[in-house]
């Protein structure tokens, strides 16, 4: 069987399995930006409430492995408070917690180097503190941080792959079932690799073009 015979012989579960990938993005796309993008904001105004504690808890999950966290919060923490949850939702929390943390170290960077002369120039030509934010801070911002986002994110949708090792029926885990079937590992895994190069490869592409067009540094020299 070619790939395409194998498409489109198991396409519903293919399909299946994308819906759950796509779910478990969304989520986890959701809660990282939205969420890590207040919590950097927060972190840059309040540094000592926020931005040291927020560092801290960053600086430890990145010496855990994502795969080790995701397997502790599955057995070991469910154990501990006698809980069972779908782990679905098991992998959805802690992929949004690494993202979370990811993306509010970068908004939080990206605020903190905001040069100073900025506002300065801004406060002398008379503008106001709304008209700051929304003509020259925010643009600047945006500029730095979105590049850098959309590769986390790629990032991001690469790691689901570990919520097949607790039984989320994602694309990963369908077509290992799919290849116990048939034992068809070239061509399925060939096809699932097409997958992820259709939809990563574009978004890495405008976050390079936008990186290479628009970032620049800021600094004063």
């Amino acid at each position: 069987m070619s790939v395409i015979d194998i498409l489109i012989a198991y396409y519903p579960a293919f399909l299946k399995g994308l819906w759950v990938t796509l779910e478990l993005c969304a989520i986890i796309w959701g809660a990282g930006i939205v969420l890590g993008g207040a919590l950097g904001l927060a972190g840059a105004h309040f540094r000592c409430a926020v931005g040291i504690p927020s560092r801290a808890v960053s600086f430890l999950l990145s010496g855990i492995p994502i795969l080790v966290f995701l397997f502790w919060l599955h057995y070991p923490a469910q154990a501990m408070f006698n809980l069972v949850i779908d782990p679905f939702y098991t992998a959805a929390l802690t992929l949004s917690i690494v993202n979370l943390f990811a993306v509010a170290d970068l908004t939080r960077g990206v605020l903190q180097d905001f040069p100073r002369q900025y506002l300065t120039a801004a406060q002398v030509t008379g503008l106001s503190r709304r008209q700051t934010i929304f003509n020259i801070q925010l643009p600047l911002i945006l500029r730095q941080v979105i590049p850098t986002l959309m590769l986390l994110q790629v990032s991001m949708l690469h790691t689901t792959l570990f919520a097949s090792l607790i039984s989320v029926e994602e694309i990963f885990r369908v077509a290992q079932r799919i290849n116990a079937q048939i034992y068809r590992p070239v061509e399925i895994y060939t096809a699932l690799g097409l997958f992820f190069l259709l939809v990563c490869l574009p978004i890495n592409g405008v976050a390079f073009w936008l990186k290479r067009r628009f970032t620049r540094n800021l600094s004063e020299h």
